[in-house]
């Protein structure tokens, strides 16, 4: 049992009798009502879940184990050498044990990936059975599914596992499917716009790095920017698509990897992780219209205005939770100050930032104004020449698995149940009205 796997266990199963003590002190505490528009409304804002690993607040952002972003890029002080951005080892130690890790703790996590990142020949195999312009988001999912057959909970609960011990053989896959994510994307990467031209990992590398090496991108910025891009995206609280799917499906005991497919094909949705590519297509059909590289604020602000009459929305802008600047998108306009402050897409950016949120506000209609992650982070990856947008989901989906799969190691050590809501048809709602 490696380091981690240790700690896990000693922090996580003594949780099982805490939290079964308070239910049944508490269970029929009520914390909260819901009305007709919540049911018709998507359920938004019904708190109905447990996810350990983060929680949003709509004032503050994300916190990770309690942590906002502007104290994690403090705390979280784990560079490599010659960096300024934390490595994305440490912000999945922090979710999965819910404390800040040691230095020492982030090496043995970084080797302990390298140790299992070997994907099966058989992945690739089945990956260029398909024509090269499936999209790369559908790559992915048959990708991990296509790793199945490497699950270590599908092979232990057909032999007879134990319920309280489902947990190690869940760690045991989450470990192994965060490892090979990096060397499948870049493998799609490579094979969808680099005439299947593939680069070796390199396991001197962080997982970062390695994931940018992989894609051909060996600039110490680029490297920086995977870390910060790894870290930012890796979690959202459990009500997101992505997270709520890999919790709902991992309630039925599906494996990890089942689990991660079906978020992952949540997350290719355009209201959920397609949105980053919308944003960079958005602002280049913005520059194209205008035939300039670095429209003026007057010109972007006729554009908004003609977008909006148009019944369409300006991408990258608005919440359903935050009510302020997404402090993931503040992370990213300091890091695009450092490194490319001259850049004409995101200087543009910075300029819709100037513009936009006023024209939402004096619509009267909208709750947040302001930009969320999606609005900044095309723009810095298409300045190191990654213009391939279609791929910038599964880089998502590379991130998120940090978040989703920590909470399913907590899921499992908990003994969380099936989930199962109660629904109604609008025959039976009239008539209980």
């Amino acid at each position: 049992m490696d380091s981690l796997k240790n700690k896990f266990a000693e922090k996580a199963l003594p949780e099982v009798v805490k939290i079964k003590q308070f239910a049944k002190a508490h269970g029929d505490k009520v914390i909260g009502t819901y009305t007709i528009d919540d049911i018709y409304g998507g359920m938004k804002g019904i708190t109905g879940l447990v996810t350990e690993t983060s929680l949003l607040d709509s004032n503050e952002g994300i916190r990770f184990r309690g942590y906002s972003i502007p104290e994690l890029r403090e705390k979280l002080q784990h560079f490599v050498e010659g960096g300024s951005e934390p490595v994305p080892e440490a912000i999945f130690y922090l979710m999965l044990m819910g404390e800040l890790p040691s230095n020492e703790d982030v090496q043995n996590l970084t080797n302990n990936w390298a140790r299992r990142a070997i994907v099966p020949r058989h992945v690739f195999n089945v990956l260029d059975a398909l024509p090269r312009a499936t999209h790369p988001m559908t790559q992915f999912t048959i990708a991990i599914m296509a790793m199945q057959t490497e699950s270590v909970f599908a092979a232990s609960y057909r032999k007879g596992i134990n319920k309280k011990d489902y947990w190690d053989p869940t760690y045991e896959d989450v470990m192994n499917l965060i490892a090979r994510l990096p060397r499948v994307a870049a493998y799609i990467y490579r094979r969808t716009y680099k005439n299947d031209e593939h680069i070796e990992p390199d396991p001197k590398l962080d997982w970062a790095g390695n994931f940018g090496h992989m894609l051909g991108y060996d600039e110490p910025d680029f490297a920086e920017l995977m870390r910060l891009y790894m870290t930012i995206h890796s979690d959202h609280e459990g009500g997101n698509v992505s997270a709520h799917t890999t919790h709902l499906v991992g309630s039925a005991l599906s494996d990890p990897y089942l689990a991660f497919a079906a978020a992952m094909n949540g997350l290719a949705g355009p209201l959920h992780g397609l949105a980053n590519q919308e944003v960079i297509r958005w602002l280049q059909g913005m520059c194209e219209s205008l035939n300039t590289k670095r429209p003026t604020k007057e010109q972007i602000a006729q554009y908004v205005k003609d977008t909006l009459a148009q019944g369409q929305v300006v991408p990258g802008y608005g919440h359903a939770v935050l009510r302020k600047t997404d402090p993931r998108f503040v992370s990213q306009m300091g890091f695009a100050k450092k490194h490319m402050p001259d850049d004409d897409m995101v200087n543009t950016v910075w300029n819709v930032y100037e513009v936009v949120p006023p024209i939402l506000e004096s619509l009267g209609k909208v709750k947040n104004p302001w930009p969320n992650v999606d609005a900044h982070s095309g723009a810095l990856l298409q300045h190191y020449g990654m213009v391939e947008e279609d791929f910038y989901t599964v880089m998502f989906g590379v991130s998120r698995s940090l978040g989703v799969m920590a909470s399913l190691c907590w899921d499992r050590a908990l003994s969380l149940p099936l989930e199962r809501p109660k629904s109604i048809t609008t025959e039976a709602l009239m008539k209980m009205i």
